[in-house]
């Protein structure tokens, strides 16, 4: 990929001066002043429908945008990606989530596919025996509960998306074991029975923290519960590490691989969403990659202008970097997606929360964005009032989905007149005038309207995109991470990082690891003062 700085771009440079000239847009105006602004600032995907023109952008704005994408060359960039070439320059790696979905290889991904194909394949005969019945535990009965056990990518990816397909679980029992504070093992424990639950230990490593301190806790609480022999039968893995999970006592044939072309935040399309198939079945799963590649298909050949993702990261990357809004809201208007905000979380701030460019110098311009959010209707009696009355500028993708699972159709009703009318309640607000009617058609007196009047105006002008979803199906969900996914990546290479290491997170596991020795030999060890004073306040309770 080629390395620009966006800030030397045309493209930039004409932004900066639209944006100083045309920063008063006003959204209400801006729809009297076209009546085909919400057609024009639509795009349809399948079963994808997402309104743009909520957005305080117009046609040069978007034009500007997409010379940007083109001036940082992001087709070449999408070429590289999909083909294989190594863009995690700095652990010389592929990136290739996407060849864990491919319907066909691109061209020089043939070989990451066939890996893909060949180890689901043995994913899929393993989850179908466990469903069945065929696979049994080490007293002969089915299984009737699965533990994943894992953390980061190996829990977030597949809790997201066992929570998402609820409506498309079958008869199994889901638990999730990630933090390695032992009262959450415990918690967990409390509530299963060994001699019928199966263990599923996710770690690309089969040594990080937490995930081997959690599996140790598990296995020594079950073979205390049923026996030693009957580990090989109710622990599998998830590693690339295949002796270390031999040691541990797994059989081999029950460890199935991972790649270190596959991220673990982007890994949920692989083995590491065995528990996704456990849950939902494996023609579900299969549904779910799907529904992914053809995201992937739309992102790969779609113009710069009706590119979904690309869209996305454009308005993220003009309210990041021009109106220097920190942070961006997703609200799915479904209890299924209330895991999405915490996904997106990882996916979105591990991977672009970088301050070294691709040539290796500091950046001078902002990367990265924070991502937060919680399911509608609960978040607008939360934090809709920032959104609405606070000084903050807060971009917010509002998602939906036409059609409820269950024909509760006043409820669904309901929902989606919310849904629909946050959306132009946050860009028309209320004027001050409308403001004085109401209070004074709620019989208030003229000293309660000049006291109230100030609280009761909303500006209003508040940007939201919409993704109105046909249906919450595997597929159409695999499309809708997919299309994060793409967002992230098309962001990356505009702000000219790397979007596919995370040393912070390695900085963050080593020093733990030193403390930890401190913590274990009783001292303080070579810590600043804060430090030092903290690890004694701690051992008074030991």
């Amino acid at each position: 990929m080629k390395n620009i700085n966006p800030t030397q771009t045309e493209a930039w440079k004409k932004l900066e001066e639209h944006y100083n000239n045309n920063q008063g847009l006003n959204l209400k105006q801006a729809f009297k002043d076209n009546s085909n602004r919400a057609q024009e600032f639509t795009t349809i995907f399948e079963d994808f429908y997402v309104d743009f023109s909520k957005n305080l952008w117009d046609s040069t704005t978007k034009d500007l945008l997409v010379q940007l994408a083109r001036e940082t060359h992001l087709d070449e960039a999408i070429e590289a990606y999909f083909s294989g070439k190594p863009i995690n320059a700095t652990e010389g790696r592929s990136v290739l989530h996407t060849a864990l979905r491919a319907q066909q290889a691109h061209e020089g991904a043939q070989q990451f596919v066939d890996a893909a194909v060949t180890s689901k394949q043995k994913m899929f005969e393993f989850v179908d025996k466990v469903i069945s019945g065929e696979f049994k535990t080490a007293s002969g009965a089915a299984f009737d509960t699965v533990v994943n056990i894992g953390i980061g990518g190996s829990d977030l990816g597949p809790v997201m998306i066992t929570e998402a397909l609820q409506a498309y679980k079958n008869h199994l029992n889901l638990h999730f074991v990630s933090n390695v504070e032992g009262d959450h093992v415990e918690e967990v424990l409390k509530t299963i029975n060994p001699s019928t639950t199966l263990f599923v230990i996710v770690s690309k490593s089969f040594g990080t923290q937490e995930t081997l301190s959690n599996a140790t806790t598990i296995r020594n609480w079950f073979t205390q519960q049923v026996n030693q022999d009957a580990v090989g039968t109710h622990f599998i893995a998830v590693s690339s590490n295949i002796n270390r999970a031999v040691d541990f006592g797994i059989e081999e044939e029950n460890i199935f691989p991972m790649f270190d072309w596959v991220g673990g935040r982007f890994s949920l399309w692989s083995t590491v969403g065995m528990s996704i198939a456990l849950s939902v079945g494996t023609h579900n799963f299969q549904q779910l990659l799907d529904g992914a590649s053809q995201m992937d298909e739309h992102f790969k050949t779609a113009s710069f202008e009706n590119n979904i993702p690309v869209q996305l990261a454009l308005l993220t990357i003009w309210y990041n970097n021009f109106y220097k809004a920190q942070s961006e809201a997703v609200i799915p208007y479904t209890q299924y997606l209330h895991r999405l905000p915490a996904y997106l979380q990882q996916a979105i701030m591990e991977s672009n929360g970088k301050t070294i460019d691709r040539n290796g110098s500091r950046v001078n311009y902002e990367t990265g964005n924070i991502v937060w959010g919680e399911p509608g209707t609960n978040s607008q009696h939360a934090f809709f009032q920032l959104i609405h009355q606070g000084s903050k500028l807060i971009p917010a993708h509002f998602i939906a989905f036409a059609k409820a699972k269950y024909q509760h159709q006043d409820h669904h009703n309901k929902l989606m007149a919310n849904f629909i009318a946050q959306t132009e309640a946050l860009m028309n607000g209320k004027t001050k005038e409308e403001a004085f009617d109401d209070l004074k058609t709620a019989g208030k007196n003229q000293d309660e309207i000049e006291f109230l009047l100030p609280y009761k105006v909303f500006e209003g002008n508040k940007p939201t995109t919409t993704l109105l979803i046909d249906e919450l199906t595997p597929a159409s969900l695999g499309k809708l991470i997919a299309m994060y996914e793409h967002k992230i990546f098309t962001e990356g290479v505009i702000w000219n990082i790397y979007s596919y290491d995370q040393w912070g997170v390695e900085l963050g596991k080593v020093l733990a690891d030193a403390v930890l020795q401190d913590i274990e030999n009783g001292s303080t060890g070579q810590h600043d003062a804060s430090t030092q004073q903290i690890l004694s306040r701690f051992y008074q309770f030991q």
